[in-house]
């Protein structure tokens, strides 16, 4: 690895890095309204479109199964969410959100829309935010691809 590549992985990094931190200010005052905090939002939007097993979530969250099931315990002792069988897999129940969890997420919705309209002012058009989330996505699955999330962190350079 040239020296120039390191560079670019590491400012990579450092700008996801603060992108996460980013992200999970303006999540938490965008679901706090809602009676939600960031995390809660995350799992319950996981679950919005069907239901999942806890693993299921943690994998589309790219977090782990333990903090995954921590929050969706809470989600359901709050009666946002609820277990269900799962036909797959005795053990393994199924979140899904309950209608007071819908509507929770819902309720967040005009700030995410306002919040969605003003990072598309900032960037310069949809075109550009369109361009914004497909590098994301590819950096994602290259991390992906080269195994990454299965090794050590890589520690940034100064």
């Amino acid at each position: 690895m040239s020296r120039e590549q390191q560079d670019a992985l590491s400012r990579t990094a450092l700008g996801v890095f603060r992108l996460n931190g980013q992200f999970l200010a303006v999540s938490e005052k965008l679901a706090e309204p809602a009676g939600l905090t960031a995390a809660w939002w995350q799992v319950l939007g996981a679950v919005l479109p069907e239901p999942l097993p806890v693993a299921g979530i943690a994998r589309v969250m790219g977090i782990t199964r333990q903090s995954v099931q921590r929050i969706a315990d809470l989600l359901v002792r709050d009666g946002l969410a609820a277990y269900e069988p799962n036909p797959a897999h005795r053990r393994a129940k199924l979140l899904t959100p309950t209608e007071a969890g819908r509507a929770a997420v819902h309720r967040i919705d005009p700030g995410h829309a306002e919040l969605a309209a003003q990072l598309v002012r900032e960037l310069g058009g949809q075109d550009a935010f369109d361009e914004t989330v497909r590098v994301l996505e590819r950096l994602s699955a290259a991390l992906e691809a080269v195994g990454e999330g299965d090794r050590a962190p890589v520690a940034p350079q100064g």
